[in-house]
């Protein structure tokens, strides 16, 4: 089950750090996970300040 990064996503780049296998960089106007390549871990869900990453 990859993550997803919705709407309410304010760029502020604390996910792309959180994710240890790289799967996350700047789309259109917010960040994008690389569903290929994530690993479900949560990471990303855990340091975002606002709660824009959900489970798919």
């Amino acid at each position: 089950m990859a993550y997803k990064i919705n709407d309410t996503c304010i760029a502020c780049g604390s996910c792309e750090s959180q994710c240890p296998v790289g799967a996350i960089s700047m789309g259109d106007g917010k960040f994008e996970i690389d569903e290929s390549k994530c690993v479900s871990c949560g990471s990303c869900a855990g340091g975002c300040p606002v709660g824009a990453i959900e489970s798919d």
